[in-house]
């Protein structure tokens, strides 16, 4: 089994020496080489990659890498192995040998055709109002539409999605090829009617990343309409994340409107 998780980065940072993983500069169009796998060769949306994010990594990938599973995680996000105190110790001597290899996934693989990194959990918002707090609540009732129009069997399944107060989040995700495709098939179409409503021009840089957000989202959707399986490992964080600003932007967003305007 040939297995290839493609990391998205756009700048130089330190890689897992892991056969199964392949770095890829995302938006390699638009900016110098940073020494990795570009991402605009061959058939590629790299050029869109402002507003796409990662998932012009995930587009170059799905059309040019002939391996038998397909993978996207982040220079700074993993998926990992162990929760618990072991997997926190293991977390902290040493983020990378606490990450999937390619015996593990191929273990995985025989549980289910995908891996997922474990819901994040918002509690007191559903992914929706969240959205509508951090973002613009407008852009997914547009993909709403979108979705009514071009793929109508797939609203319930947003609808219901929507609703929840966890999910599937940052576009990761390790898939067997054919599951791959299929859901490249549903996603980028879907997109790409989207870019025709949605004036990015209007958006800060930081809002413009519209579709690789929106996309966050329709993973869940695409995995409640088509009834499919999958198994859930730790998502393991090579930075530390900065939670009280975190924490304090959320609250900011929720009851004084006040947008992001960064990641963290």
């Amino acid at each position: 089994m040939e297995i290839k998780v493609i990391i998205a980065a756009h700048k130089q940072y330190p890689m897992p020496d892991k056969d199964c993983y392949l770095p890829v500069q995302v938006g390699r169009a638009l900016h110098p080489d940073v020494g990795y796998i570009p991402d605009n060769t061959g058939d590629n949306i790299s050029e869109k990659n402002p507003y796409y994010c990662e998932l012009t990594g995930l587009y170059w990938a799905w059309k040019n890498l002939p391996a038998d599973v397909i993978g996207l995680v982040h220079y700074r996000r993993y998926i990992g192995k162990k929760n618990g105190i072991v997997g926190l110790i293991q977390r902290y001597r040493n983020p990378f040998g606490s990450i999937l290899d390619g015996k593990d996934i191929e273990r995985l693989m025989k549980k289910s055709d995908i891996i997922l990194p474990k819901r994040r959990k918002y509690y007191i918002e559903t992914l929706y109002s969240h959205y509508a707090h951090t973002h613009y609540a407008e852009h997914l009732d547009i993909t709403r539409e979108v979705l009514k129009q071009i793929c109508p069997e797939y609203v319930t399944a947003f609808d219901r999605v929507m609703k929840r107060t966890s999910g599937h989040m940052f576009n990761m995700f390790i898939m067997k090829r054919e599951k791959c495709n299929e859901y490249c098939d549903f996603l980028f179409p879907v997109l790409s009617e989207l870019e025709k409503r949605i004036d990015v021009t209007k958006l800060s840089s930081f809002h413009a990343r519209v579709f690789g957000r929106i996309s966050e989202l329709l993973l869940d959707v695409w995995i409640e309409i088509n009834g499919e399986s999958y198994v859930e490992a730790p998502l393991v964080n090579i930075e530390k994340t900065n939670w009280v600003k975190k924490g304090s932007a959320f609250l900011k967003a929720k009851f004084e409107k006040k947008k992001y305007e960064g990641s963290f």
